[in-house]
């Protein structure tokens, strides 16, 4: 499993790099927006362990890092880990493409846990950071009903590749995993994210996320 950590504090890196649990192997680091987004298109890491406030960039932090990566590093999966538990931050990564959020007090085998999880396509939150998710994201028992029609528009093929590329599956991943070509998974996508009004990607995982179709 590998790894970038990307943090403005050497010594919390170093603490982290120390702490995290056998199997995963941190190939770079960065302090700062521009040389996250440089590293990580760089290395393509499976995991990129994120904190929300960098300086540098345009101020967006770890979101503005999460939005610039991935079309470099599409593969690479995001998982915020930061001091701060307010809604706004999490709501702002997570909208940029983070995969999960956890707090920095967290203990090196929960972070070594979460990274697991997230590399294998699972969603990962401390626990009072997932209401703040759910709410943001309108996952409330009246939208439920909402996203069973929104599913009946869709193919019962296209629900399955719409539920593996929210999970973060690359489309080479998905061909693989249901039989099918590169060009027939694009096709399922660009017919999803048409049917469901999404712009991206990162947009399904939110909109699959809040009505907990992962």
């Amino acid at each position: 499993m590998t790894v970038v950590i990307v943090d403005d504090h050497s010594i919390f890196r170093s603490g982290l790099r120390a702490d995290l649990g056998a199997g995963i192997r941190v190939i770079g680091e960065a302090d700062a927006v521009d040389s996250a987004v440089e590293t990580i298109a760089a290395l393509h890491p499976e995991v990129v362990l994120l904190d929300v406030h960098l300086p540098g960039g345009s101020g967006g932090g770890g979101a503005e890092v999460a939005r610039r990566a991935a079309p470099a590093s599409p593969s690479t999966r995001f998982l915020a880990l930061s001091v701060s538990d307010s809604a706004e931050d999490v709501v702002a990564v997570i909208r940029a493409g983070a995969r999960g959020y956890i707090t920095k007090g967290s203990s090196g085998a929960d972070v070594t846990r979460a990274v697991h999880a997230v590399a294998g396509g699972d969603a990962v939150f401390s626990p009072r950071l997932a209401g703040f998710v759910l709410d943001a994201f309108g996952a409330a028992s009246g939208e439920q009903a909402e996203s069973v029609d929104e599913l009946d528009r869709l193919t019962s093929r296209e629900r399955e590749v719409m539920r593996l590329i929210a999970r973060g599956y690359a489309y080479k991943e998905v061909a693989s995993e249901l039989f099918i070509s590169v060009k027939t998974v694009e096709t399922h996508v660009s017919a999803v994210l048409r049917k469901l009004q999404l712009s991206s990607r990162h947009e399904l995982t939110a909109w699959a996320l809040a009505r907990r179709l992962l």
